[in-house]
């Protein structure tokens, strides 16, 4: 098997091309360094790697020659960035999906995995969240990442292609961005305490989140990818933990030194994944807790 990897040099994406390595598949790495929180990026001297845009149709469309399954996972993917720069999130999560399906469809690929974001169910759902809730966007990264749905949607529909569409839930684990104070709240901590610095909460620290380890997202994907079970196609699926932790709690895990800043704009007040759907299509579950992974950080 041969597959591209978006944004493969990334967190989530690193992982799972070295996943696919040691299953022996052949790999193809795209991924243009663009993600700010990320210190360091996690090139595998093994894949065929590519420093491109995925909005750069006519450099990647070459790459897809051959490829079976494309994850898709580059992406302008922290809020508080796209708020500011909602024209970049745009050109990323938008423009640089059609052009990754464009160039699967061209080119023959069998399977496009496109990873979203829980982000996309808002205020207005009561949890446990599940993929047939309304939509509810509050910023430019849920509304562009959600774009991207619906062009995977469509291009099964009108094209054929095969897609499907995981909503993550809070992913977590080795090699998570740290840099900035808009970086996964995990990762921050972290970094926070290594430094001898206190943790920051944001606003009450009561908002709670379901924290899904980067493990069980790349099984997902992999699972996804060799899966015969046709209700996957061209559907929403949840991959999230199942339970979820306020942020409070959260810190008190990792340690006892934090401080309370100003409140955010246009994020979610609570998550909490339904993940039946993965259960039922996939066979998946998750493997790792948060206490369990802190418990081995510590």
């Amino acid at each position: 098997m041969k597959a591209l990897v978006t944004g493969g040099a990334g967190f989530i994406g690193s992982h799972l091309v070295d996943k696919l390595l040691t299953l022996e598949w052949e790999v193809v790495v795209v991924d243009n360094e663009a993600a700010a929180s990320n210190e360091e990026f996690y090139w595998n001297t093994r894949t065929s790697n590519y420093k491109y845009d995925v909005g750069d149709y006519d450099k990647i469309f070459p790459l897809f020659e051959g490829v079976d399954v494309v994850f898709h996972l580059a992406a302008e993917s922290r809020i508080q960035p796209a708020i500011e720069n909602p024209i970049q999130a745009s050109k990323t999560n938008v423009v640089g999906t059609c052009c990754v399906l464009q160039c699967a469809r061209e080119q023959g690929v069998k399977r496009v995995i496109y990873s979203s974001t829980s982000a996309a169910y808002g205020l207005v759902n009561d949890p446990p969240l599940n993929e047939e809730m309304p939509r509810d966007c509050l910023n430019p990264y849920s509304v562009t990442k959600c774009a991207g749905e619906d062009l995977c949607a469509m291009y099964t529909k009108l094209f054929g292609l095969e897609t499907v569409v995981f909503r993550y839930f809070n992913v977590y684990g080795d090699r998570q961005p740290v840099r900035g104070q808009y970086a996964p709240v995990v990762g921050i901590f972290l970094r926070q305490v290594a430094s001898g610095e206190p943790m920051t909460i944001v606003g009450d620290g009561k908002q709670r989140r379901d924290f899904t380890h980067v493990s069980d997202v790349v099984t997902a994907n992999i699972s996804a990818a060799t899966s015969s079970n046709k209700e996957i196609l061209g559907n929403i699926i949840n991959i999230g933990n199942g339970k979820n932790y306020s942020i409070l709690e959260l810190s008190q895990m990792i340690g006892d030194n934090y401080v309370y800043i100003p409140p955010r704009t246009g994020e979610s007040r609570v998550t909490l994944a339904d993940n039946r759907r993965a259960k039922e299509w996939l066979g998946w579950r998750p493997a790792m807790t948060l206490e369990k992974w802190i418990t081995q950080w510590r």
